[in-house]
Order: C-alpha cells, then sequence, then structure tokens
C-alpha cells in the first residue's frame, strides 16, 4: 500500500511536469534561426508562395496562440508532421525509439557488469589496488567525450586493425532487417533464428556500446564505492566482521544496502541517456530517435523535434518512478 501511494503520488504530477518541458521546449525551439517554410519551398519560392505556408502553420500567429494549438493537438494524441519525412512525429518516433532503446540499454548493462564489481572491490578496501585502479578510471574515462572516443575506437579497430564492421548503421550493407517484434534487431534476430543478422547487428553494435559504456560506467562506479565506502563504518558491517564472516560475504550484505542508491543512479542515467546520446548516433549514422532530432533542429524542423523532446521526457519520467519504486522496495528500512 505504501508503495502504491507512492505511485499515485508521482503520477498526479507527471501532466505539471509535461507541460513545463513542452513550454521550455517550445520557447527555445522557437529561438533558434531558421523559418521551416522557404526550407520546405525551395530556394526558388516567391515570397508570396512562403507566406502562404507561414499561415498555412500558423506561424504568422503570435507564439502563445501556436503554442495553444500545439497543445491542443498534443491533447488529441497529434504530435504533427514532419517535413522533412513527410510522416506523422509519432510514426517517425515509433520506428526510430527501439533504435536508441537497444543501444542505451545494452550500454548501461556493460556499465554496470563494469562499474559495479569494480565500485564495490575499490569501496571495501579504501587505498587498495581496486581503489588506485578505480581512481585512474573515472579520472581518464570522466574527461572524454563521448564522440570523441567513438571516433577514436571507429579509427583503432575498423581503420587500423579492421577487426569490427563500419559504421554504417544498425546493420550490414545488403542484411536486411529481421522481422519486427521488439525492435531490437539483435532480439528479432534471435527470435527469428535467423544467426546471419544476429552477428552482422552485434557486429555493429560493439562500438557504440563500448564507447556508451566505457563513459558511464564512472557515475556507476562512483556511486557504488562512496555508497559501500560509506557503510563500511556501519553497524552491521562492524558486527559482521566481529562475526567473522568472510569478505564475500559482509561485501555482499553492503551491496545489499547500497543498492537503492546504485539503482537511483542507474535510472537517472538510463533517462539521461536516451535524450543525450544523439552525438554518438550520429557518429555511427545510427538511425535512431537522437539522429532524427539533429536532423529536425538543423533543419528547423520543430514538430520533430518537439516530438523528440517530449518523447525523451515521457521515458525519462517512466523510468524514474520506476527506479524509484524499486529503490523504495529495495531499501531496508521501507518496510518499517
Amino acid at each position: 500500500m505504501r508503495i502504491l501511494r507512492y505511485a499515485l503520488q508521482r503520477l498526479v504530477f507527471v501532466i505539471p511536469q509535461l507541460f513545463g518541458v513542452a513550454l521550455v521546449a517550445f520557447l527555445l525551439l522557437k529561438l533558434i534561426p531558421g523559418d521551416p517554410a522557404p526550407m520546405m519551398l525551395g530556394p526558388l519560392a516567391t515570397q508570396e508562395a512562403v507566406d502562404k505556408l507561414r499561415a498555412e502553420m500558423g506561424l504568422d500567429q503570435p507564439l502563445p496562440a501556436q503554442f495553444i494549438a500545439y497543445l491542443d493537438r498534443l491533447l488529441h494524441g497529434d504530435l504533427g508532421r514532419s517535413w522533412q519525412t513527410t510522416n506523422p512525429v509519432l510514426v517517425d518516433l515509433a520506428q526510430r525509439l527501439p533504435a536508441t532503446l537497444e543501444l542505451v540499454t545494452l550500454s548501461l548493462l556493460v556499465a554496470v557488469i563494469v562499474g559495479l564489481p569494480l565500485g564495490l572491490m575499490a569501496g571495501r578496501k579504501p587505498g587498495g589496488t581496486a581503489s588506485r585502479l578505480a581512481d585512474g578510471y573515472t579520472t581518464t574515462a570522466g574527461a572524454l567525450p563521448d564522440f570523441w572516443l567513438a571516433m577514436v575506437l571507429i579509427f583503432v579497430f575498423y581503420s587500423v586493425f579492421k577487426v569490427t564492421p563500419p559504421p554504417i548503421g544498425r546493420l550490414d550493407f545488403a542484411v536486411f532487417p529481421p522481422p519486427a517484434i521488439t525492435g531490437s534487431y539483435v532480439v528479432d534476430a534471435l527470435l527469428a533464428g535467423d544467426m546471419r543478422v544476429f552477428r552482422a547487428a552485434a557486429g555493429q553494435l560493439i562500438l557504440p556500446v563500448a564507447t556508451l559504456g566505457v563513459i558511464y560506467t564512472v557515475p556507476i562506479l562512483i556511486m557504488t564505492r562512496a555508497t559501500v565506502e560509506r557503510l563500511n563504518d556501519s553497524d552491521f558491517v562492524r558486527f559482521a566482521n566481529a562475526k567473522g564472516l568472510s569478505p564475500m560475504r559482509v561485501s555482499r550484505h553492503a551491496l545489499r544496502n547500497a543498492l537503492p542508491a546504485i539503482v537511483t543512479v542507474i535510472g537517472m542515467l538510463y533517462g539521461t541517456l536516451v535524450g543525450s546520446v544523439v552525438l554518438v548516433e550520429v557518429v555511427f549514422a545510427w538511425g535512431g530517435a537522437g539522429q532524427y532530432a539533429v536532423s529536425a533542429v538543423l533543419n528547423a524542423d520543430i514538430n520533430a523535434a518537439l516530438g523528440f523532446i517530449l518523447m525523451a521526457a515521457v521515458v525519462s519520467l517512466g523510468v524514474n518512478m520506476v527506479v524509484d519504486l524499486v529503490a523504495l522496495m529495495l531499501d531496508p528500512g521501507s518496510s518499517s
């Protein structure tokens, strides 16, 4: 009941949060130089044709009127139409979001696999070998821009050693996507039993997942290490050591109590990555929602850009609420 009440309280604030995101995003995008009407009609269009199109799109109205009209469409489930693809924005995002989620999910999985045990070992023995290794890793990886690391990995592993496929998207040339089930090519290829597509999709994932995994291991490592170091002075750890429990069992107890903070960080990273993976998607020509958003901003495709921002906000809010609920259930004091 406590968890249910907490979930309902969080849901009450979703609509105001989305309204705030839509308002701020709308105003900021309107400040970006660029008029979609001349871009849509081309350089040879007359001023009369441009003015007519602007009137049809409502761009000749004051900003408050434009925002109210956008909210009205939004309440009816209409995100507008992208002038670049000529498709409804909702359709475009539904086609591209699975690619972004696949990349983000696998990258965070790698970050957890590396950051969690290293942070646990560094936190259990401050000043030890693992602690010094964690210091070096966080100092180095924490200073690397993701797009720069992506280009370095492409140069080393594709251009020099030729051990990874070219960064041309989610699949190699002449390889067709598997039947769409989940939207993840790796999962869908496995479900279809098509190992050729699976190997092609997995090969294209290596470098982008490595790029994001290396960088986003840092916050997970730091949070795990800091939480475990703080727990070293707690009563239950001192009691476990006094009982003569093995270091492995003590570390397991410490990790259990550190999980709420760690899960919260992982959830925040997931929501952040969905909206900030754009540069890595561009470098690898990934074709996900992030690359779609970059193209929308550069071409004054307001509906597409706003749709991406709202989609990222919805995913972030949903993930954060789920993570908060999980952290509440993992909290040892939640039952009291």
